[in-house]
């Protein structure tokens, strides 16, 4: 494959669909043809199971059902849209991945990371982004901004334990991954952080 396959990573709260446009439009600017997948989701099938993963009602939903839905939606993104568009030589951009599966059900729901990664590697075939960047921000910011939100889904219902042991497992894959993960202050202004994501990029690949 001939692309490049970007993720972005982060706790809720921590402006990700904010640098992921930036970054979408900054590439396309740049010539690239650029696609832009969010996880869940981003096929029809994907979002079907995304309705059910987040549905508020389903607060009954089992932990290793929780994990294979989100699998399962994974692995229909990465046959239908992420690995064809990357054979074209596109830059596909993905809103979580599989890092996100190990730090909330691997690591924030105790089924284990060794697990996760089994699963994933199935949905997956094996697929790992090339670069990864996790927007840091620290627990007690991403509770104050999520207490901000008038709707929150099932998974940003959780309580504020679940999200510190959220933020640890990222911190425990960063130092797993710290070639691949890009780790940006996501405390700075918006226009420092889409910055700081640029100069690593084009650093490592342009």
């Amino acid at each position: 494959m001939s692309g490049l396959f970007i993720t972005m990573e982060g706790t809720d709260g921590a402006g990700k669909s904010t640098q992921l446009k930036l970054l979408n439009d900054y590439l396309k600017k740049k010539g690239f043809n650029v696609v832009l997948v969010r996880e869940p989701g981003s096929t029809n099938i994907g979002e079907k199971i995304r309705n059910i993963i987040l549905d508020i009602e389903n607060k009954e939903m089992n932990c290793m059902t929780e994990a294979l839905l989100y699998a399962a939606s994974r692995a229909q993104l990465v046959n239908q849209v992420i690995v064809p568009e990357l054979k074209k030589g596109s830059i596909v951009i993905c809103d979580r991945f599989v890092d996100s599966s190990i730090v909330y059900q691997g690591i924030a729901r105790n089924i284990g990371i060794d697990i996760i990664k089994k699963i994933n590697n199935i949905a997956t075939g094996g697929l790992i982004p090339d670069i990864t960047f996790f927007l840091d921000l620290a627990p007690d910011k991403a509770i104050e901004r999520k207490k901000e939100q008038k709707e929150l889904d099932r998974l940003e219902s959780e309580k504020d334990y679940f999200y510190k042991k959220v933020y640890e497992g990222y911190k425990i894959l960063i130092e797993q991954n710290s070639e691949r993960i890009k780790v940006i202050n996501a405390l700075q202004s918006i226009d420092k952080v889409h910055k700081n994501i640029i100069d690593n990029l084009e650093k490592m690949f342009f």
